[in-house]
């Protein structure tokens, strides 16, 4: 059997001086300042679309709400705070109910005899959490909401026959209700 070495010999070669070529490094230059002259132009044309229509200015900063808007209140503003949220609607409207329910409790009350047909159910709160609402006919919820505070609510139901409803107002926290059901 044969054995076979490689022998490396690197770095034992004689070094052999670099040679600097003038030629190449003129070359080079002329490269790079051209290069650098390209690199500031700007190329136009006129492609016959016209300019382009100028975007409007916006000046008006987004306002943020005011966190006080989401307090309860009582007495005068919560009967103007009740008139702005359920304002006047079309039809015949035959409740409506406003008022203040305590943090961890709930306040019910109920319609008189609803005639059959189909409704609107405008729901409002007044808190910094969400308030919920349940409406109850003698069978089914019709309406279980989680409103966020701040807006209203519009759900629309249909009682196929004569109902009494039931609803239902609960708060994690102070909170201001509103709700009005008219006939579509």
């Amino acid at each position: 059997m044969r054995m076979f070495s490689v022998h490396c010999l690197v770095g034992r070669y004689p070094r052999v001086p670099r040679q600097r070529n003038p030629a190449a490094a003129v070359v080079v230059s002329a490269v790079l300042a051209a290069a650098a002259a390209l690199a500031g132009c700007e190329y136009s044309y006129d492609d016959g679309r016209g300019e382009l229509p100028r975007a409007p200015v916006v000046t008006d900063a987004a306002i943020p709400r005011d966190p006080l808007q989401d307090r309860p209140v009582s007495g005068a503003e919560l009967d103007a705070w009740a008139k702005e949220v359920l304002p006047d609607a079309e039809g015949q409207v035959f409740h409506i109910n406003y008022g203040t329910v305590t943090a961890g409790r709930q306040k019910t009350g109920t319609t008189g005899q609803l005639p059959s047909g189909t409704y609107s159910l405008t729901l409002a709160c007044r808190s910094e959490r969400r308030v919920s609402f349940t409406v109850r006919d003698a069978e089914f919820a019709l309406v279980d909401l989680s409103l966020r505070c701040g807006t209203s609510r519009v759900n629309v139901v249909h009682l196929s026959k004569d109902s009494v409803l039931r609803m239902t107002v609960e708060a994690r926290s102070d909170a201001n209700f509103a709700y009005r059901i008219s006939r579509i």
